[in-house]
């Protein structure tokens, strides 16, 4: 396809150029359908440019005001709707500029002194992940509070806790809820470590090599919220690890996730039955007509896909490219703008399941019967009560699971003299620790299940992350 000889250059490139670019060239190069995300961040950014290039004398201040007062119209626009966005003007900060000087004249084309799209578009997007990664932060704070909330409602709910999937030992529904709680704790930490590292300012830094007119950058940086200016033009300019660690983050944070979500498809299905959701977080099929789908947890589990992808796409990208900046990280925003849209549903759902499901104790109860979880509590008798070496304790307490296999009974409904048959010394006092109740009851070590340590971990949860 060939371009149009009798095109007018685009303004953005100036006097180099005397046509027009091939059509498919204008919808290659343009960005302007997905960083216009950015459009408060970049009116943001440069509002505090102009501001400091007036008090730095590089503009005057009469200019700097017209600046300000077109850019607050532009937002105006853009937030009523009445911006057009034009594709031809590739990204958002040409838009801004395009229409900043349609609206103000002459002093538009001085807002671009002592700056480049390469810091710009730096600045804009740290902004705009920073905002991000502030959303998610909020959003995990709710996860949790929901799951606090569930937990001490839930302290004396005896469970199967499994390894495997097998039947381990008796834990607490509430217990389960909080390690999820202590998952999330630790997403919110990487989201503070990510936001602390990117908060560096790239304004200023020109396309690679800094600027000659007299800029104070730091006066920009602590205009925008930054700690500081970034230390080096060319890395300011051209690297995106910021928005690869926000990836990273939110991988491991959808990895959660889909984990609770894969919780909730066991928990809600008919061999478990452990929990309930309403209508509101569960659809029916178009030909069953029992049916009770819990499909935003496998919506929520299957979304991370995307995130996954999401990370490993942009790596890609990154990985060949030369100093300084290449139009190749003009691919960086995408990835970043969906990834925070999956996060911030996949929150919301996760969230209004853990709010409206509801425990369903004598299910719970019913499938402690099997699999003998309080075999370890029997080991741990011999070894205290006896004191047995606990290899041996534990080659007893097989031998004792089996005779209870064969009568297919549970550990507890064994016959004391049937017991001693395997080993003579056991006594009585043996069935105090053999029932679930007993067993979580004994977890008092700290970070244990026992229910008093779960109540006493829930208010110290919320002290901590609340």
């Amino acid at each position: 396809m060939k371009s149009d000889p009798s095109a007018p250059s685009n303004p953005l490139w100036g006097g180099r150029f005397a046509g027009g670019p091939a059509a498919v060239m204008q919808e290659i190069n343009a960005s302007i359908g997905f960083d216009k995300r950015m459009a408060a961040q970049d009116l943001a950014a440069s509002k505090a440019h102009a501001n400091m290039l007036a008090a730095q004398g590089i503009i005057s201040s009469a200019d700097a005001v017209a600046i300000i007062e077109g850019l607050d119209r532009i937002a105006s626009e853009i937030e009523t709707g009445a911006f057009r966005f034009k594709t031809a003007l590739e990204d958002i900060h040409m838009n801004v500029e395009q229409r900043l000087a349609d609206l103000i004249g002459e002093a538009a084309g001085r807002l671009h002194t002592g700056r480049s799209r390469n810091d710009q578009v730096a600045t804009d997007f740290r902004l705009w992940v920073r905002d991000a990664l502030d959303r998610t932060d909020r959003a995990l704070a709710a996860l949790q509070e929901a799951l606090i909330d569930q937990a001490e409602r839930n302290a004396d709910t005896l469970m199967p806790g499994f390894t495997h999937l097998q039947s381990a030992q008796p834990v607490t529904f509430g217990h389960h809820l909080l390690a999820y709680v202590e998952m999330i704790g630790r997403d919110r930490g990487r989201v503070a470590d990510c936001r602390r590292r990117l908060n560096e300012c790239p304004l200023g830094a020109g396309a690679l090599a800094g600027t000659s007119f007299p800029i104070d950058r730091a006066m920009t940086a602590q205009a925008l919220g930054f700690d500081r200016p970034s230390a080096n033009s060319l890395d300011s300019v051209s690297d995106r690890d910021f928005a690869l660690e926000y990836l990273a983050l939110a991988s491991i944070l959808a990895m959660h996730l889909s984990r609770l979500a894969e919780e909730f498809v066991l928990w809600t299905s008919e061999g478990f039955g452990f929990v309930t959701l309403t209508d509101a977080f569960t659809t029916g099929s178009s030909i069953m007509p029992q049916k009770r789908n819990p499909d935003a947890a496998e919506l929520v589990r299957a979304k991370t896909g995307r995130v996954f992808g999401h990370l490993l796409g942009l790596l890609t990208v990154m990985k060949g490219l030369p100093l300084a900046y290449a139009k190749d990280m003009q691919e960086d925003k995408e990835p970043v703008f969906e990834t925070d849209e999956t996060l911030m549903l996949c929150l919301a759902a996760t969230t209004g399941m853990v709010r409206d499901l509801t425990a369903v104790p004598e299910r719970m109860e019913a499938a402690l019967a099997g699999g003998f979880p309080t075999a370890t509590d029997l080991a741990d008798w011999l070894v205290r009560a006896l004191g047995m070496p606990f290899r041996q304790a534990h080659h007893v307490t097989g031998r004792l699971v089996a005779l209870a296999e064969a009568q297919a009974c549970p550990l507890e409904a064994l016959d004391l003299a049937a017991m001693q048959t395997i080993e003579p010394k056991i006594t009585d006092d043996v069935f105090t620790v053999l029932t679930p109740e007993a067993s979580a009851a004994s977890r008092t070590s700290f970070g244990g299940t026992a229910p008093e340590r779960v109540r006493e971990a829930a208010a110290a949860a919320r002290e901590r992350f609340l």
